[in-house]
C-alpha cells in the first residue's frame, strides 16, 4: 500500500444519495479537484500527494474547502488559480499558505 506523503480532501457536495448540489460544488469545487489531479500528474507527484472528494464540511460560507493531511491544514475559499501555489510552498516547501487557510 502506498503512504503518500500528503493527502488531500476536498468538498464536492457530494450527498448521500450521489447528488452534487450545495456551495462548494456551485463554486467549481470539481475544477479544483481536476486542478489538483492535473498538478499530480504534471510534478509527477502520484506516489506522494493524493486527493480525494468529500461530502460538506459543514463550513459552506468558506467553500471551496480543502483539508491537507497529516498536518490538518485547512484551506478555503479556494479557486483554481490556488491550487499551482499550495503545489509549491505547501506540498514542494513544506509550508502551508498562509493567506489560504481558514
Amino acid at each position: 500500500m502506498v503512504q503518500p506523503k500528503y493527502h488531500v480532501f476536498i468538498c464536492t457536495s457530494c450527498r448521500i444519495n450521489g447528488q452534487q448540489k450545495g456551495v462548494c460544488f456551485q463554486k467549481d469545487a470539481l475544477d479544483i479537484v481536476r486542478a489538483f489531479m492535473d498538478e499530480i500528474e504534471e510534478r509527477e507527484l502520484s506516489g506522494e500527494v493524493v486527493v480525494n472528494n468529500t461530502g460538506c464540511f459543514g463550513i459552506c460560507e468558506k467553500g471551496p474547502v480543502a483539508v491537507v493531511y497529516p498536518e490538518g491544514v485547512w484551506y478555503g475559499n479556494l479557486t483554481v488559480e490556488d491550487v499551482p501555489r499550495i503545489f509549491d510552498e505547501h506540498f514542494e516547501q513544506g509550508k502551508p499558505v498562509e493567506d489560504l487557510m481558514i
